[in-house]
């Protein structure tokens, strides 16, 4: 093998190398992008988790402030309609003192 020859062969391997060099390096551009995508995704999701968390959080105390204004909005009703009841009863016990004994009293 003469030098030109063993030259040319050399550059050659040294071409293909670099040509697997290049290849691999976009690989790894891609992958190190993909990864950023993903961690970039991420932290979206944690975000929005964190987000909907709190929005939960605020649901579930506004659910409990309405089921305790519920309950004490029954019981005054609850009371309200013993009243009514006991005020409709006591009025149906007492006698009528008005209407009939006074027409029967006229001439």
């Amino acid at each position: 093998m003469s030098i030109p020859t063993a030259l040319e062969a050399a550059l050659k391997r040294l071409s293909a190398a670099l040509d697997h060099l290049d290849a691999a390096s976009d690989r790894r551009a891609r992958a190190d992008a993909a990864r950023g995508d993903l961690e970039d995704e991420l932290t979206v999701m944690q975000d929005d988790r964190s987000r909907l968390a709190m929005e939960l959080n605020s649901a579930l105390a506004r659910i409990e402030s309405l089921d305790l204004a519920h309950r004490e909005a029954e019981r005054r009703l609850e009371r309200a309609g013993a009243t009514i009841r006991a005020a409709l009863g006591e009025s149906a016990e007492e006698p009528d003192h008005g209407g009939a004994e006074s027409h029967e009293q006229e001439p």
